[in-house]
């Protein structure tokens, strides 16, 4: 076949066949140039990107969709670069020293604690801001750090940080874990904080008390990936969101309705739980027969407080249809039929950004 021809000739060849061979190429060459000649004759070329229809009578309201994604992989200093001079006066601890690059893990976990104990942990409610008096690390398994922080009654309180997985989401059988770790202590731990980028929908599952311990999942933000990020103790890194409120309804017709009553947080100061109403929460969505692999809108709703109505109405320029505004501004579904794989998914998120996921079984 012609692609098996060799593109050289071989010096063993006879004079003729390396005469014969060049002759060839020089032939398919030519052939190649005339068809790529005629095509830019004859043939028609269209741009097919950067060239969207304009539809005057439409009004975008979110921006262009993107992907974007954490890399797994770390860009490490090449071989014998010399390091850099730290310039940092005596007695003084430079910003590198606060937030180390995190190329392995337990430096990664040296970034993590050092940015928490800026920051502290927070909710939608800033006087419930958790803040700690000091921090420090921990010899565990599925525990990194321990620490302490002051109640509203002025008691220390005892805080154990579970750091989870890097690059994988936090599920039970890391729970577990760090659970297990925190009670084995003497004394034990009044209060275990997990934190993790994401976590798996069972995990909101979870009692936020084991016995007499309090669970407190703490979400991190992505920035935290980020060598660079300067320890300001600014910005929403450790967001406690809490757990939906929900109440499911069977109807006569062996439908199902989903009602959300709010949003249930764990404030650490007090050691209670504070039920929010759903004007805390911007939009919610339902995946009426959830696989467990992937999360699919299949119902959408909005609520929030603030007259989101009037705001979209001012958004658009235009008038919105209120019947079409009723059926999804609401905190109860509209009736659905009862999952095939008997598992439904509520994915609820706030004002903030943040999200939790909730799996039930039906």
């Amino acid at each position: 076949e012609e692609w098996e021809v060799p593109q050289e000739t071989d010096p063993s060849w006879s004079v003729e066949t390396q005469r014969l061979h060049t002759r060839w190429l020089s032939l398919k060459r030519e052939r190649q140039a005339e068809m790529d000649a005629s095509t830019a004759r004859r043939a028609t070329s269209e741009v097919l990107y950067d060239g969207p229809h304009s539809d005057r009578s439409r009004t975008r309201v979110a921006g262009p969709f993107t992907v974007e994604s954490l890399s797994p992989h770390r860009v490490q200093k090449p071989l014998g670069e010399t390091a850099e001079f730290n310039t940092t006066p005596v007695g003084e601890t430079s910003q590198s020293q606060l937030t180390p690059s995190p190329d392995s893990s337990q430096d990664f976990h040296t970034h993590i604690v050092a940015h928490l104990k800026t920051a502290g942990v927070q909710n939608r409610v800033k006087a419930q801001r958790l803040t700690f008096d000091w921090l420090a690390s921990f010899p565990g398994e599925y525990l990194q750090a321990e620490g302490a922080y002051t109640d509203e009654n002025g008691a220390s309180q005892s805080v154990a940080i579970s750091i989870g997985p890097r690059y994988e989401t936090v599920g039970r059988q890391w729970m577990s874990g760090a659970v297990k770790e925190a009670v084995r202590r003497i004394p034990k731990f009044e209060l275990l904080i997990v934190l993790g980028f994401t976590f798996e929908g069972y995990t909101a599952d979870e009692r936020t008390r084991m016995g007499s311990l309090p669970i407190l999942p703490v979400k991190m933000n992505p920035e935290l990936m980020i060598d660079e990020l300067k320890n300001t103790g600014a910005g929403n890194l450790f967001m406690n969101f809490g757990e939906p409120d929900i109440e499911i309804h069977r109807q006569p017709d062996d439908t199902l309705v989903v009602r959300l009553l709010g949003v249930d947080v764990f404030d650490a100061r007090q050691g209670l739980v504070r039920s929010n109403d759903p004007g805390e929460i911007a939009c919610w969505f339902i995946d009426t027969d959830y696989d467990e692999e992937a999360f699919f809108v299949r119902h959408a709703y909005f609520t929030g407080a603030d007259e989101p109505y009037k705001k979209l109405k001012q958004a658009l320029r235009a008038e919105i249809d209120a019947s079409a505004w009723e059926s999804l501004y609401r905190t109860e579904s509209l009736p659905f039929a009862r999952p095939e794989g008997g598992k439904i998914a509520v994915k609820v998120i706030n004002h903030y950004g943040d999200e939790v996921l909730k799996v039930y079984e039906v």
